[in-house]
């Protein structure tokens, strides 16, 4: 069972897209489409090339994966010294465990799989029987690469760290021929269009490409930006060459004019891991350990290329996360690499880049920006407000060891025009903007500095519109600074130990307040008026700033404040510690109801807006990570922790999409798949589910107020009675009165006095049904028999069974034995449902003196089926309800 805290459990994970391991690419007949394959971690990534579009992530490896390759049918994946292949890119299919070695290489070999370990063995693998073939042990060499020459039937060319070459015939087990090399380690083996032809890429920068029948070197090339890491041809016509290295830079090259053709610098910031030109395309895809994928189009005028797509997260772990807006759908995050994002929780296709943080813009768009000179530190802390949005820059943000505050528009996803400094600051070093807050209305940023000053500006224009105090605010460093929901008053803590309180039009003191220790963070919720401040002594106090005092201290932390939260309904405060814990206080009672410890350590973390999600950003972590509020799908009784409890060690969510993407549409079918899902009648999944029956409401629906119904529509006029049949003339009672025929030759037996009482009696045709029903066992037929009958012909022939109305205690056990039975099949659940309380209404006081009759109605009680459906109905009108008021 998944281990989870009382309140947050792992939803999933945000902002992952690749790492430092090759891609792999497979093409599906069936979607006409070619499928991207990245490590991520512990998972793997499936996109679609047409839109970059993700399709599915797989189930999580005990490891991280330290390759992958794939082919039509399967992908294969290795963690630590096992291999496991994958159907649809979720389905775990087969696993091979080898030797204690890593696995360093993979490739598909037809029915056969080819592992290479970190010890030089390579082993053969049958990848239906999971059993091993070929096991061949280098001593001499150390294989760095591999390839399968085209048509080279049964044989693959191995690369070394020594620099040769050797061909080996996998079936003999034989060593073929040995290639000299060129002195320095080989690193990739390409297949070149040509047969007999691969290129070889080398440590020292060098590009052969090489004939293997003849041992011949056609051309060479040389790029000057370190060891080659990717290799690929072009298929579509020209005889192009694409490769890259690990500063980032794509090379291509001309193989008929054998000089550069073009090059693409900086076309990652980080070293290119994956490399592979779309076949028949001329679409290139790379992928980078910047956590970004990306796909060029060859059609400019000189056949030079450009970007077409991408996809990427931060390259460095975020520093600072936020919820956007008043929906919870947006989060901004700003990164280590100086970038600020925001990632949406419905859907992968809304993520957007706000851009990079630069002195000079435009500079850095001329230059490209992993050269740019003026490119800022980054992002400690942020500020939004969505008012207006639309009309002038919404974001503020201060970065590491600067004094200047830059402005970001999210409607635009670009940085603003403006750098916020005052004049006074000009020239001085060692001024850093520590805090900043934005006014509810739009208009203004609220700034404190090391200095101990605090100063407002327009954010619409940049401009300096007061200071707060004197000459400074606090007599040390502004550590928090806050505006109350109508902009009326600032509130501003510093390492004096005091809080101020300040008007925020004409910028006077109102009053001060003495801490016990200097203010680390500060925080407001708004709607209430509540700050919540934490100080240096790791203790955190609620401050009511309308009254002006303290109305809660939460003194159970062992470590400094990272950071903090509110839930949206003031109902719990949550707090990031450095001992790698994420506590969370209820409010009202304030004590510490819930408690849990991740790593690595959480740096930020924010509340939706909506009360639906937690996010949480970790040290070394590029990825955002979700936890759902589980006390809005159930029943969650919240205690107080005892004094001696242990937190639970929590591992952060996994990336999950369930193999479906955002329209919810499977997304993935291999080759080799011709099944389809079997179809599950009612009858087949009556053992799992409760059914319902295809019969109409108006059936059963107004069963129970027929009376009122008669009452409503009674006629006018009297109904005209039909004339009643000549008294000699024997009738059958029923709705349909029908003559009673008999045969000639029994009419004298006939006569006696009880064969007619027997013939006086009531005994219709849902009488008869009824007790065939019980005496054959086969209570089908008397729900069929139902399902035909209107609404008061059902009431009637209920009405019915009762002895005062011709029927029997006899014949109304039979009717609730059949409805009893009937429900053990979870069959028409509503109908037999109906039935059943309309023969309560009816005969609730003869049943309640029969015990037969008892007995029936406990086994009824005791069914399990109602109650199990009426937990799922109120979990979805919960969900439904929640939905609907948090989209109002």
């Amino acid at each position: 069972m998944i281990k989870s805290s009382k309140i947050f459990v792992g939803y999933r994970a945000l902002g992952f897209v690749c790492n430092h391991v090759p891609l792999s690419l497979r093409y599906i007949n069936r979607r006409n489409e070619n499928l991207v394959v990245t490590a991520v971690g512990k998972s793997f990534h499936t996109y679609g090339c047409s839109k970059l579009d993700l399709l599915s992530v797989s189930g999580q490896h005990p490891e991280e994966i330290s390759c992958l390759t794939s082919d039509a049918y399967l992908v294969f994946t290795a963690c630590e010294n096992v291999i496991y292949a994958w159907r649809r890119g979720t389905e775990l299919k087969h696993v091979y465990k080898g030797p204690k070695e890593n696995v360093l290489l993979l490739l598909p070999f037809g029915p056969h799989l080819i592992a290479v370990y970190e010890d030089s063995t390579l082993i053969v693998w049958d990848i239906k029987a999971e059993e091993i073939t070929v096991e061949i042990p280098f001593t001499n060499i150390s294989i760095s690469a591999i390839v399968h020459p085209s048509t080279y039937l049964n044989k693959v060319l191995l690369g070394s760290r020594q620099g040769c070459l050797q061909l080996w015939n996998l079936r003999t087990n034989k060593l073929i021929y040995t290639f000299d090399g060129w002195g320095s380690p080989v690193i990739v083996l390409e297949q070149a269009p040509a047969v007999n032809v691969v290129a070889v890429g080398l440590e020292c920068g060098d590009i052969y490409i090489h004939n293997l029948k003849f041992d011949e070197t056609l051309m060479k090339f040389s790029q000057d930006w370190g060891a080659v890491t990717g290799l690929s041809f072009r298929t579509d016509g020209p005889p192009i060459m694409a490769s890259t290295s690990t500063m980032g830079h794509i090379a291509v090259w001309d193989l008929e004019k054998k000089r550069l053709h073009s090059e693409i610098r900086e076309a990652h910031k980080g070293g290119i891991s994956g490399l592979k030109f779309l076949p028949n395309e001329p679409l290139l895809i790379t992928s980078s350990s910047d956590n970004s994928i990306k796909i060029w189009i060859f059609d400019l005028p000189d056949d030079g290329g450009r970007l077409l797509r991408l996809r990427e997260g931060h390259s460095g772990p975020p520093t600072k996360v936020r919820f956007y807006g008043v929906n919870g759908k947006s989060i901004l995050s700003a990164g280590r690499d100086s970038t600020l994002r925001s990632f949406s929780t419905e859907a992968d296709n809304l993520n957007k880049s706000l851009g990079q943080a630069s002195f000079n813009r435009k500079a850095a768009k001329r230059k490209g920006v992993k050269h740019d000179t003026k490119k800022m530190l980054p992002i400690l802390d942020l500020c939004s407000e969505a008012t207006r949005e639309k009309d002038w820059d919404n974001i503020a943000a201060i970065h590491r060891n600067s004094k200047i505050v830059t402005t970001w528009s999210f409607d635009r996803s670009c940085m603003g025009e403006h750098k916020i400094m005052h004049q006074r600051f000009k020239g001085l070093k060692n001024v850093e903007a520590l805090c900043l807050s934005i006014s509810t209305c739009g208009n203004f940023v609220i700034i404190g500095y090391n200095t101990g000053h605090l100063d407002k500006f327009n954010i619409q224009s940049g401009m300096h519109r007061g200071s707060f105090g004197k000459e400074i605010a606090h007599d040390g460093s502004v550590r928090g600074v806050a505006i109350d929901g109508f902009s009326q008053m600032v509130v501003s803590g510093g390492s004096d130990k005091l809080l101020k309180f300040w008007k925020f039009k004409d910028h006077s003191e109102i009053a001060s307040m003495e801490l016990e220790q200097s203010v680390s963070k500060m925080i407001l919720h708004l709607e209430s008026a509540v700050l919540a401040v934490a100080m240096d002594n790791f203790k955190i106090v609620l401050v009511d700033i309308e009254s002006k005092r303290i109305i809660r201290e939460f003194t159970d932390n062992a470590g400094s404040v990272c950071d903090m939260s509110f839930s949206a309904d003031f109902r719990w405060l949550i707090a990031a510690t450095s001992d790698s814990s994420i506590k969370t206080w209820d409010i009202s009672s304030g004590k510490l109801v819930d408690w849990f410890t991740v790593t690595p350590l959480c740096v930020s973390l924010t509340m939706s807006p909506s009360g639906e999600y937690l996010a949480t950003v970790h040290a070394g972590s590029p990825g955002i990570y979700l936890w759902a509020n589980s006390t809005l799908y159930s029943n969650v009784l919240l205690h107080p922790l005892p004094e001696l409890y242990d937190p639970l060690q929590l591992d952060l969510p996994m990336i999950t999409m369930d193999g479906r993407n955002e329209n919810n549409e499977v997304t993935i079918e291999d080759e080799a798949d011709d099944s389809v899902a079997e179809f599950k009648s009612p009858e087949q999944i009556s053992d799992e589910l409760v059914t319902l029956s295809l019969v109409s409401k108006s059936h059963w629906l107004n069963l129970l107020d027929l009376d009122i119904i008669k009452h409503r529509n009674k006629p006018k006029e009297p109904v005209q009675v039909p004339k009643n049949a000549p008294f000699f003339l024997p009738v059958v009672s029923g709705l349909k009165p029908t003559f009673l025929v008999e045969d000639s030759d029994s009419w004298k037996e006939k006569r006696e006095k009880s064969n007619i009482l027997d013939v006086m009696q009531h005994k219709s045709e849902f009488y008869k049904i009824l007790f065939k029903s019980n005496e054959t066992e086969n209570y089908g037929i008397v729900l069929d028999k139902l399902k035909e009958m209107s609404s008061s012909k059902i009431d009637v022939e209920i009405r019915c069974l009762s002895p005062e109305n011709g029927g029997s205690e006899q014949l109304m056990e039979c009717l609730l034995k059949v409805l009893s039975e009937s429900l053990k099949t979870k069959r028409n659940f509503e109908l037999i449902r109906s039935y059943l309380a309309l023969f309560l209404q009816i005969h609730h006081e003869i049943v309640a003196k029969s015990e037969k009759m008892v007995e029936i109605l406990q086994e009824i009680k005791h069914d399990g089926s109602w109650d199990s459906l009426r937990e799922k109905i109120n979990y979805c009108l919960c969900l439904g309800n929640y939905i609907r008021s948090a989209v109002i």
